[in-house]
């Protein structure tokens, strides 16, 4: 069992930058990939970003070149890091992770607001 804690998000105005942040309740080292998703109102869930235990990471179209994500085993912690945002990065941003016994877990998400 992984318990993931979002945190980071909040109100930042267009061509701002936020840091997410990813807690893990265990160690990391199994769990391949993680992942952040996003959900704007009415929409559905989509990926944002995943990294994989070696490090190779790949981007939803939307936020390449403007996000990064990255992942510290050793502090079981994985983060997004969006820069340029824009109103539509606007969503409930949510931690995943995915177990080599192919168990999927979810964070609790933030919000992430762009706006003026």
């Amino acid at each position: 069992q992984v318990q993931l804690e979002e945190s980071g998000g909040g109100l930042v105005q267009p061509g701002g930058s936020l840091r997410l942040s990813c807690a893990a309740s265990r160690s990391i080292f199994s769990i391949n990939p993680m992942a952040w998703y996003r959900q704007a109102p009415g929409k559905e869930r989509v990926l944002v970003a995943a990294i994989t235990l070696g490090g190779s990471a790949n981007y939803a179209d939307s936020v390449k070149g403007r996000f990064t994500i990255s992942r510290d085993n050793a502090k079981n912690t994985v983060y997004l890091q969006m820069n340029s945002l824009k109103p539509d990065d606007t969503a409930v941003y949510y931690c995943y992770a995915r177990s080599i016994a192919a168990t999927t877990y979810w964070g609790q998400g933030t919000q992430v607001t762009v706006s003026s």
